[in-house]
Formats: structure tokens, sequence, C-alpha cells
């Protein structure tokens, strides 16, 4: 008897770990994330190098996720899918900005507009099926 218990608490924990495996984030997600961060916190405080040394790669790690299978636990993939679409071609519209000499001012306002894009993204991911609606 003890050994039939044994057996279901272990299936149960397999099953458990294995439904918690498919909610592993999204890897081009992540990518993108580490230029975002790295571009964007440093031209909060006026540092635009960070941006101006990454702009390639930036628009790349977006077509990378533009590109990339969505989650299966993301329940608006159409949403997600026109989200990625705007972030892809903001950040290329971004590189472009940059390579013709945009103002710091112009830039700042391009980048900030492209994180507000990617938390838009993140919180599509993020987001239950009863909440919807809320937006």
């Amino acid at each position: 008897m003890k050994l039939k218990t044994f057996t279901v608490i272990l299936v149960l924990f397999c099953a458990f770990n294995f439904s918690s495996a498919q909610t592993k984030q999204w890897k081009e997600q992540e990518e993108f994330h580490k230029v975002m961060s790295a571009t964007f916190h440093p031209a909060e405080e006026g540092n635009l190098a960070p941006l101006k040394l990454r702009s390639a790669e930036l628009a790349a790690k977006a077509n990378d996720w533009r590109k990339s299978e969505i989650p299966a636990t993301v329940s608006d993939k159409k949403a997600v899918k026109k989200s990625l679409n705007k972030l892809c071609k903001d950040s290329k519209k971004l590189n472009k900005s940059l390579k013709k000499g945009a103002s710091e001012s112009e830039l700042k306002t391009e980048l900030a507009g492209l994180h507000d894009t990617f938390h838009t993204i993140v919180g599509l991911c993020s987001a239950k099926e009863e909440h919807h609606d809320a937006h």
C-alpha cells in the first residue's frame, strides 16, 4: 500500500514539474530584454553610448523574437504577434534614426516607445485569460 501511495505522489510531482517547465521564459524574449536593458537604463540617465553601440543588435534581437514561435501558454497570440511586428518595425526605425544623426531627445523618445511596446508584450504573455477585457 505504501508503494502505491509513493508512486502516486511521484507521478503527481513529475506532472507538476513538467507543467512548470512548459511555462519557462521565452528565449528570444530574454535575449531582446538583455539588450533593451543594457541600452534603455543608461539612456534614462543621459548615456546614449550603449544605444549607439547596440542599436543594430536591438533591431536584430527584435526580429529574432518576432520570427520565433509564440509559446503555447500565451492566450492572445494575435495581439502578441501584432505587438512583436510593431517592436521589430520601431527598433529598425530607431537604428535608422541613430544612423541619420537624430537628436538625443528624438532617440530617447523612440527608445522609450520601444520600451513601452516591450512591456506591452510581456504583459500580454503573462496576462490571465480573465483579464483580457480589462484593456
